[in-house]
């Protein structure tokens, strides 16, 4: 029987897309910030394959066109920025100059981050793509010879955040314009946050979508210069 369980793509494949329909049933019913149907999506499929012990390699093969579906649903965040190609013509240096800027915060807040704590090389440029998706991220980790899990666990868990407290975030800083919203939203949190977003708004969403796109390249480009500091 557990063989079976281990093997079966239907049992891996139900079990991750029932773990997000009970994310979404509470984040419904308790409508918290913390009720966050990626996040408990998680904590259920890493309980059950821990409580049942599956072996993550056949969970994650058992699902890999489930991974496979994330590139083409990226692609489709390009819907909204076609929509709002306009407002972007008219505020393009504002925007770019937005994205360069976060990806530069965030390369320079993990390079300190790794100085204060005495992280080894491979564990700093592991960290160095954490805020783009993850599709690009593990591109840049494996070219740099970083650990490619743990940077799938950062890009995820930074995601996550952004989705949870980046409205939050914004009302504290008082930003309250849709374009710098979506923009920060993009560029800290990828398409996770995107979703956030696009709850917000159109512009929002259309400002995020573009930001996951030039904050990849940005980061592409600035983690090999930073994976040099240490």
């Amino acid at each position: 029987m557990h063989e079976f369980i281990t093997n079966s793509m239907f049992f891996s494949v139900f079990l991750t897309l029932g773990a997000y329909c009970i994310g979404l049933m509470l984040q419904k019913k308790l409508k918290h910030v913390l009720a966050n149907p990626l996040l408990i999506a998680i904590i259920i499929t890493s309980a059950v394959l821990l409580l049942l012990d599956i072996d993550y390699t056949s969970y994650k093969a058992n699902t890999s066109f489930i991974s496979f579906l994330l590139t083409p649903a990226t692609v489709c965040l390009a819907i909204p920025l076609y929509e709002q190609f306009e407002l972007l013509k008219k505020n393009w240096k504002a925007v770019i100059c937005g994205i360069a800027s976060g990806i530069l915060t965030c390369l320079v807040s993990v390079f300190i981050m790794a100085f204060l704590f005495k992280l080894d090389h491979a564990t700093y440029v592991t960290l160095l793509p954490k805020s783009i998706t993850t599709a690009i991220g593990i591109g840049v980790t494996e070219e740099l010879g970083g650990y490619v899990p743990i940077t799938v666990a950062a890009i995820i868990l930074s995601g996550i955040l952004g989705n949870m407290f980046a409205p939050a975030f914004c009302m504290l800083c008082g930003i309250t314009e849709p374009i710098a919203k979506g923009v920060a939203i993009g560029t800290s949190s990828h398409a996770i946050g995107t979703t956030k977003a696009l709850e917000l708004g159109e512009i929002e969403g259309a400002m995020s979508s573009l930001s996951i796109v030039v904050a990849g390249l940005l980061t592409v480009i600035g983690a090999p210069i930073f994976a040099n500091f240490i």
